[in-house]
């Protein structure tokens, strides 16, 4: 898999101590983007996801793995291989994502359903710099949403969730 990079203590991107992915290339390309070094999608290095998975598990207080980037869904399948394994061994799993939830569920590829599927919270909504906003939590703009996954995905709409 393609990453730039990866913390493994995290308190920024989700509740907790967190392992925190960043996967490399985004086609969003949002104005005032956190993470810019991270749309080229020939930027960054290879990584295997069972190499990620060693680094995410080598700290027994991690409680969470949080996918951003870049776009988590435009690698889908690793991302729901190492999303799959960190709930295998009791983690939550966050995804930070550009695309809404409406419209990741209506991505055809196979992938991004598995990927929605193994994630407990989406972080949803490309960045609006005329909505940043220092005040809200796990986000950084007003129209970016929390959604609670599992729920959203047995009821068909997006579920939102405040902030834990």
């Amino acid at each position: 898999m393609r990453i730039a990079s990866y913390v493994q203590d995290s308190i920024v991107d989700g509740p907790g101590f967190r392992f925190t992915l960043f996967v490399q290339g985004c086609p969003h390309h949002c104005v005032g983007c956190h993470n810019p070094q991270t749309h080229d999608f020939n930027a960054g290095r290879e990584e295997s996801v069972e190499s990620i998975l060693n680094a995410l598990l080598s700290n027994p207080l991690t409680d969470g793995l949080t996918l951003s980037g870049g776009e988590p869904f435009a690698q889908p399948d690793d991302c729901a291989k190492l999303a799959e394994e960190a709930r295998k061994h009791g983690l939550n799993v966050w995804a930070y994502s550009g695309w809404t939830f409406e419209e990741l569920m209506q991505d055809t590829r196979p992938g991004v359903r598995n990927l929605l599927e193994q994630c407990d919270v989406l972080v949803d909504g490309r960045f609006v710099q005329e909505e940043k906003s220092l005040g809200i939590k796990w986000r950084g703009s007003r129209n970016q949403r929390l959604i609670d996954v599992p729920k959203s995905l047995k009821s068909g709409i997006a579920e939102e969730i405040e902030a834990c």
